[in-house]
């Protein structure tokens, strides 16, 4: 057994520990499942062994599922298959709580998904007093439900309530609330897992489970005869409906806990297997482990590294700009361990933009994720300043100026005067072309373009833009330094906007070309949250202002640099350049779309029924939802086949990480693979009729549809389940 060493001792009590050959990590995998099977077996029929402390030779116990494993069997299993996986782990164990043996499960860190619910089907838990000891089952996260007993149990031990929001959150908790809640029965310190793993197994516990025991009665067999039980549900039933349509996994987790309550216990764990197959079989989980999982963890690992370049580090930073963005930089960089030179036009502004480092440390320190002397440390390595010879010495610059070449060229010269040659020179632009930027370096071969997202230190994803003469090296060193502040890089060629910032606008403006329309504002707000998205575009335009989207068009419309403007918006102008003449550009100027007075929340402005007169006939919401979503994946094709992106992987990840695209989708291009490509295609050529010419598939993407060809391997969707296959 490659998976597990099993050690017998003279008191009875076995030692079974999990350590899987070559891995990081213990995962539930095929070959997990087989050697787990044997030993159980192997147990049960040993005489002399009477009981079980199970454990990990790694420093967490388990991860649960091996989702490239998964991801390779989306469109291949069967729902009948796939009920099958799920039912031969839920057998194993089965085969653990049957064994005659009692075992208990000594937890020696982290524990999620398939790994903690072995941990359910022990029958005593003890887990170690550590804050990186998480216990949980997330797998709803990855549009999926535990799939080997895990609803069940968890249902039984704490009740549906305590369960659900576990579930349906898919949250992760540590020791000491584990205990509160009832998941696990012990928290000891490391030093002492063992020993009382082996204690409670010395008290001669029964082996036999609860609903083992003859004449056991579902918690809920009659029903929910208890009308705040009742109550519940419902209410949990409306906010899936509410939030979560797109994905079948939290529905499917609610029905399994409602089923199984009232079932018998092996009854209850096939309705389970049901469930989990046909969300296996469902494209939502693909798209979502594929792109969140798999790309993100490969990017991550430097995909998209150029080979051949040694590794490099940032020891010294400079930050040239210290207002939101510089002063996100320079927060994410100083707790990365790096020496920051924070720079703006006077030390006052600078020494602003590190207070914010301190702002952000404050409620952390407040919430006990940070210590005071920690929190000191990181602050210390920030230095405020005017002063431009100070960022003598510093590996790479991150210049967050405002967003005109003008000062920026003015920028790049003064740096460039004092920095080492050896420097990168990186420019957080989110359109300008770096090309163009480049040309005020005296090396444009060390130019790039780093573009975060705002605010920084709470999103993942940073746009990479390589320049025309832009050299591996640089590209390397990066997303080196992108590594060390352990974020998600995706890799774009230079262009107008790039691409995230060139297909998020697609959201806007199809906002406001609805509105244009005659489309309620409600209508289009709701239409776009019932998509996926996290906020609608009236609501995100008003966050923006109205004037950043307008000025970047018009600034791309005269630059003579750009012999074809792809940064160019079919409709909507006419809207925004009516609000802003209006005198409300934004929430920052009193208000936009939304009025937001100094008591409750914010509305919907009625002065929009006067400016844009809903028509008489509405369309109706998948109508509308579909408007959304074709226009961002059509135009993430066209960024792919000019060959500003160059894999679907950083289509997708830019997608959901960048702009908020729907997680459900996969990202936009697998939305189109979802769909099916020749699907795509038709539907799009209707929507171009009937809107306009932003939705109308080119050449390049016909013939991919002609030839059946999608953006990833064997690119169809997963079937539907088949109902007479589980029956």
């Amino acid at each position: 057994m490659q998976n597990l060493k099993l050690e017998t001792n003279a008191d009875g009590f076995a030692l079974l520990t999990l350590d899987a050959a070559g891995q990081s990590m213990n995962v539930v995998n095929d070959a997990f499942l087989a050697d787990m099977e044997a030993v159980t077996a192997q147990i049960a029929a040993d005489d002399s062994i009477k009981g079980v402390i199970l454990t990990s030779g790694k420093p967490a116990f388990m991860a649960g599922a091996d989702l490239t494993q998964l991801v390779q069997s989306f469109g291949k299993l069967t729902p009948k298959e796939a009920f099958g996986f799920s039912q031969r782990a839920t057998a194993m164990h089965r085969g653990i709580e049957k064994s005659g043996k009692p075992w208990v499960a000594a937890i020696n860190g982290l524990a999620l998904g398939g790994g903690f619910e072995l941990a359910l089907a022990c029958h005593h838990r003890v887990l170690v007093d550590n804050p990186k000891a998480l216990v949980g089952l997330p797998e709803v996260n990855v549009g999926l439900l535990p799939g080997s007993g895990g609803t069940v149990r968890l249902g039984i031990l704490i009740g549906f309530k305590k369960a659900l929001d576990l579930l349906l959150t898919g949250r992760t908790v540590a020791p000491a609330e584990a205990l509160k809640l009832g998941i696990v029965d012990e928290v000891v310190p490391a030093e002492k897992l063992i020993d009382a793993s082996r204690a409670w197994l010395a008290a001669g516990p029964d082996p036999v489970r609860p609903w083992d025991v003859k004449g056991w009665v579902p918690p809920q067999k009659k029903g929910l005869t208890v009308p705040e039980d009742s109550a519940a549900y419902m209410m949990m039933t409306g906010a899936i409906a509410q939030k979560g349509y797109n994905t079948p996994a939290p529905q499917a987790i609610l029905s399994c806990v409602f089923e199984g309550l009232q079932l018998p216990f092996d009854k209850a764990l096939a309705v389970e297997s049901k469930y989990f197959a046909k969300l296996l079989t469902d494209p939502v989980a693909r798209n979502i482990i594929r792109t969140t999982f798999i790309s993100k963890l490969a990017a991550e690992k430097g995909a998209r590294r150029p080979a051949g370049v040694p590794k490099s580090e940032v020891r010294k930073l400079g930050v040239l700009g210290a207002g939101m963005m510089g002063a996100g930089i320079a927060f994410v960089s100083a707790t990365a361990g790096i020496e920051v030179v924070l720079l703006d036009r006077d030390v006052p502004t600078a020494e602003k933009g590190k207070a914010y480092t301190a702002k952000v440390q404050g409620k952390l320190i407040e919430k006990g994720k940070l210590s005071q002397d920690k929190a000191d440390a990181v602050l210390a390595r920030i230095t405020p300043t005017d002063d431009y010879a100070l960022l003598e010495g510093c590996d790479m610059i991150v210049e967050a100026v405002f967003e005109d070449m003008g000062i920026k060229a003015e920028t790049t010269r003064k740096a460039e005067a004092v920095i080492p040659a050896s420097a990168v020179y990186a420019s957080n632009t989110s359109s300008l072309p770096i090309s163009e930027l480049a040309k005020a370096s005296q090396r444009p071969d060390q130019f790039i373009g780093i573009h975060f997202f705002s605010p920084v230190d709470r999103m993942g994803l940073v746009e990479v833009i390589v320049g025309k003469q832009t050299s591996k090296e640089t590209l390397a060193r990066a997303l080196d330094f992108i590594a060390q502040l352990r974020k998600t890089p995706i890799v774009v060629n230079d262009s107008r906007g790039f691409y995230t910032s060139r297909v998020f606008r697609m959201f806007i403006f199809e906002g406001v070309a609805m509105l244009e329309d005659g489309v309620e504002p409600a209508r289009i707000e709701n239409a776009a949250k019932a998509a996926g998205f996290p906020i609608g575009p009236l609501a995100l335009l008003d966050e923006v202002t109205m004037e950043l989207p307008v000025k970047i068009i018009d600034e791309a419309a005269r630059d003579a640099a750009m012999t074809v403007n792809k940064y160019t918006i079919e409709r909507g102008m006419p809207v925004l350049q009516r609000m802003i003449a209006l005198g409300r550009g934004s929430r920052k100027a009193g208000g936009g779309f939304y009025e937001y007075p100094a008591t409750g929340g914010k509305r919907l402005w009625p002065g929009l029924a006067q400016e844009f007169p809903p028509a008489a006939e509405q369309p109706d919401l998948e109508e509308l939802k579909k408007r959304f979503l074709y226009s961002q994946a059509n135009e993430t094709a066209q960024t792919l086949e000019e060959g500003v992106l160059e894999t679907p992987e950083d289509a997708d990840l830019g997608a959901i990480y960048g702009w908020g695209f729907p997680a459900w989708t996969g990202g936009t291009l697998s939305y189109i693979d979802t769909v099916g490509i020749a699907t795509f295609v038709a539907e799009a050529d209707r929507l171009a009729k009937l809107y306009g010419s932003r939705f109308a598939p080119s050449a390049w993407l016909r013939a991919k549809a002609e030839k059946g060809e999608g953006f990833y391997p064997a690119a169809t969707a997963a079937a539907a389940p088949a109902a007479k296959e589980l029956a």
